[in-house]
């Protein structure tokens, strides 16, 4: 699966009317509510908040009040198509007086997703853990080697405490090693950018 490296908004004219799409990352479901206020807060006098997502499996869309099918519908259409998941797509109508109809709204819906997606760096996304290990000073030289080439949250106290993620393939190679010298506190399952 892929996702986007980082947001992005674009912004096309269709026949007067002004389609605003802004593709977010997210990382939970929770996320999603909070994103879309915020946009009805920056587009108060917006017409329609059209919007898709895809993310652990799951997927919604809405139509806000176009037409049926004609808006949410094409939006994840455009993210399926493109093996997108973790991605909350929002596309902001401002109405410019001339009525699309249902084949231009989906057009439109779909243009503008899709021209968003053209302008975003896209990422593949792999398996990996969230790990938290616990481990003696003894240790240290030791698990530094292993994990050297990843990024760390360390804190000592009587026993140092390391919290980093790491890609499935890698903590496998290092697995029985990493266990012999330190203590697993928490493994999360997560998934990271390639």
């Amino acid at each position: 699966m892929n996702s986007i490296k980082e947001n992005i908004t674009n912004e096309i004219i269709i026949n007067k009317s002004r389609f605003i799409t802004t593709l977010i990352k997210i990382d939970n479901i929770d996320e999603i509510k909070n994103k879309l206020e915020t946009m009805k807060k920056t587009y108060k006098d917006a017409t329609h908040y059209c919007y898709a997502y895809i993310i652990n499996g799951q997927e919604k869309c809405s139509d806000n009040g176009e037409p049926s099918g004609t808006a949410g519908l094409p939006i994840l259409n455009v993210l399926k198509q493109n093996n997108l998941t973790n991605i909350l797509c929002i596309v902001i109508r401002y109405f410019g007086g001339i009525k699309l109809g249902a084949g231009g709204l989906i057009r439109a819906y779909s243009t503008s997703a899709s021209t968003a997606l053209n302008k975003a760096i896209i990422t593949t996304l792999i398996n990996g853990y969230n790990l938290t290990i616990e481990f003696p000073y003894e240790n240290l030289k030791q698990i530094n080697y292993l994990l050297k080439d990843i990024n760390i949250k360390k804190n000592y106290h009587t026993l140092i405490t390391y919290n980093f993620n790491i890609t499935e393939n890698k903590f496998k190679q290092i697995e029985k090693k990493l266990t012999k010298l330190s203590y697993i506190k928490t493994k999360k399952i997560i998934t990271l950018a390639s």
